[in-house]
C-alpha cells in the first residue's frame, strides 16, 4: 500500500472531514477525495461513511486506523533515533496553552525560538479548545489540570499564584480596599463561567459571591486590560501583573495557587523539532523561576 494514501486516510480519520484534512495536508480537496477513493478501491472496502456533516469510520476503517497509527508511531520513533545529519531544525510544532500563560510568557519565548530556526514553524494556539495528542492535533500541550494517565509524557512545569488586583487609579478614585467588606458595590472583572474549560478556574467563586456586579471576559488577557483600565477589581496572574506598575495588589491575604503541566506524545517527543520546542519551554520557566509564585 502507498504510504501517501495511508497518510491521507489518517488525516481524514483525525479531522473527521475531507476538507479539513485537505487543509491540514495543504492539498486540494479533490486530490484528497481521489486518493481516498483509490485506497478504498485497492482494499475493496469502504473506510468511511461520507455524510453531509463529515466522515465516520466504518468497522474496516477503525481496524485500519489502529494499524496505520502503529506504522506512523514506528516511523516517528525511527526518525527520532537516527543521528542528525544537519544542524537545521525544520517542520511545524503546535503548542496548545492557556491564553494567560501563552500570552504573558510563551509568546515571546517561542517567537525568539522561531527566529533562531528559520525552517521551523511554531504554532501557539490557545486553550480552551481541546487538543488531542493522540490525534496529532497538537505536539505539546500546557494545561492547568494534571492530565489523567494515558499515553503521554507528563511533566510538572511550575506552580503559579494569582492575587486580587486593581489599578492604582481605581483605588485612588474608590478609596482603599482593606477588607472584603469594602468590595460591596464594586465591579468584579472575571471570566465567563459557562465557557470556563477547567475546574482549576474555580478560584473566582468566593469573590463572585461578595461582588454582585460582574463584567465577564472570555480571556484572561481581556480581564487584565479591563483591570488596567481602572474599571474594577480582578484576580490576575501575579507573574503577569508584576509587569504593570499601574496595578496594586489588594486583599493580600487572599491568594490562589495553581499548577501548569506539560504534555507531549511519546512518538514525537524525541523528534528534533518537538524536543527543541519542549526544551525551550522548560528552560524558559526555569529561568523565570520564582516569578511564577508570589512569596
Amino acid at each position: 500500500m502507498d504510504w501517501d494514501n495511508l497518510r491521507i486516510f489518517l488525516a481524514i480519520a483525525r479531522a473527521g472531514q475531507i476538507l479539513s484534512a485537505a487543509k491540514t495536508l495543504h492539498l486540494n480537496h479533490a486530490t484528497v477525495a481521489r486518493r481516498l477513493d483509490a485506497l478504498e478501491e485497492q482494499l475493496g472496502t469502504r473506510l468511511f461513511d461520507r455524510r453531509t456533516t463529515g466522515t465516520v469510520l466504518t468497522p474496516a476503517g477503525e481496524s485500519l486506523l489502529t494499524r496505520v497509527e502503529r506504522m506512523e508511531s514506528e516511523l516517528l520513533q525511527a526518525d527520532a533515533a537516527l543521528p542528525a545529519t544537519s544542524n537545521t531544525i525544520s517542520g511545524t510544532v503546535r503548542v496548545g496553552a492557556p491564553d494567560g500563560f501563552g500570552t504573558f510568557h510563551l509568546a515571546g519565548v517561542l517567537a525568539r525560538l522561531a527566529n533562531l530556526h528559520p525552517a521551523l514553524t511554531i504554532q501557539l494556539v490557545p486553550l480552551p479548545r481541546s487538543f488531542s495528542l493522540s490525534r496529532r492535533e497538537a505536539d505539546i500541550i500546557v494545561t492547568i489540570e494534571r492530565p489523567k494517565l494515558g499515553r503521554a509524557i507528563i511533566k510538572k512545569l511550575t506552580d503559579y499564584s494569582l492575587s486580587v488586583y486593581a489599578a492604582k487609579s481605581y483605588v485612588k478614585r474608590q478609596g482603599n480596599i482593606q477588607s472584603t467588606d469594602d468590595l460591596s458595590g464594586k465591579l468584579f472583572i472575571t471570566y465567563v463561567e459557562d465557557i470556563a474549560y477547567s475546574r482549576a478556574l474555580d478560584y473566582t467563586a468566593d469573590l463572585a459571591k461578595l461582588m454582585a456586579r460582574h463584567y465577564e471576559c472570555g480571556s484572561v488577557v481581556a480581564q487584565m486590560e479591563a483591570v488596567l483600565a481602572g474599571e474594577g477589581i480582578g484576580i490576575l496572574h501575579d507573574y503577569a501583573a508584576a509587569r504593570h506598575p499601574g496595578l496594586v495588589r489588594i486583599l493580600p491575604d487572599m491568594r490562589f495557587s495553581r499548577t501548569y503541566w506539560l504534555m507531549s506524545h511519546p512518538d514525537t517527543h524525541d523528534t528534533r523539532r518537538v524536543a527543541e520546542v519542549y526544551r525551550a519551554i522548560v528552560e524558559s520557566v526555569k529561568l523565570r523561576g520564582a516569578e511564577f509564585v508570589l512569596r
